[in-house]
């Protein structure tokens, strides 16, 4: 149960961590490391992340990856034939070098003031969306106890708090549970992906009742198979909501 003191501590907490790592952390370019006050250097904003690199792509609907400019169809022929259980995709760009390293150094390297600026970039595309429609809460994906305990924090959970923030709409941090430990989805074969999330998430009983009706926005940092977002998804679907969006910094491409 949160006290009445929970949100001023939290954001203590935050304020803390950020001046911990505006502190402690080099200043310098998480791309080129040139010297400057932000995580990313102007440059190499306008070259890599500039207005139309990634965020316009012409893309699928429900699962973001790539079409060709010549194609009119809204969906890929994959969603076309198996449909996943979320209804839409929205990326920020490619997970392809060199802005790949930006996910990167958040996720292994614990350089936690990307994240803002990761939602930031998230939150562009998102208002780029024509048919966009708001989600009514933000869910991070879960990671499991023991990899939660190795890695020291949930690179979704931070995207999504600045994000929450950006859209306005509430996040749940504690809405899904990953109840059971899986093997990363990079060290797994393809062809072995889905059973290995087979059963990962489900819905904390407590969070259960804001679900029937409601359109949930699940967050995650880079989206490959689409397997983690595909499983966390059913499990909102089977707990009563209406719809899915999955808002997902990096996506990577069909090879």
């Amino acid at each position: 149960m949160r006290t009445a003191t929970q949100p001023r501590l939290d954001a203590a907490w935050q304020a803390l961590r950020q001046w911990l790592g505006a502190t402690l952390l080099p200043a310098q370019c998480a791309l080129c490391g040139i010297g400057c006050p932000q995580v990313l250097c102007p440059p190499c904003r306008a070259q890599y992340l500039g207005q139309g690199r990634g965020q316009l792509r012409h893309r699928c609907r429900q699962c973001a990856n790539p079409l060709a400019d010549i194609e009119v169809a809204l969906l890929c022929g994959r969603c076309v034939r198996h449909r996943p259980a979320y209804d839409a995709t929205v990326t920020a760009f490619d997970y392809a070098a060199p802005v790949d390293q930006l996910l990167l150094q958040l996720k292994f390297g614990a350089r936690l003031a990307l994240a803002p600026l990761l939602a930031e970039l998230l939150h562009v595309a998102i208002q780029q969306q024509q048919t966009w429609e708001a989600p009514q809460l933000l869910c991070p994906v879960p990671l499991g106890p023991a990899r939660l305990a190795e890695r020291g924090f949930n690179q979704a959970l931070e995207i999504a708090r600045p994000l929450a923030r950006l859209l306005d709409v509430p996040l749940q941090p504690r809405l899904a549970l990953r109840v059971r430990d899986t093997r990363a989805q990079s060290s797994v074969a393809p062809q072995e992906r889905q059973a290995n999330l087979a059963h990962a998430f489900a819905i904390a009983p407590d969070h259960a009742p804001l679900l029937p009706g409601c359109h949930v926005g699940i967050v995650d940092d880079v989206m490959s198979s689409g397997h983690t977002v595909n499983a966390l998804a059913a499990a909102c679907k089977h707990a009563g909501a209406a719809r899915v969006s999955i808002l997902v910094v990096a996506r990577t491409p069909p090879h």
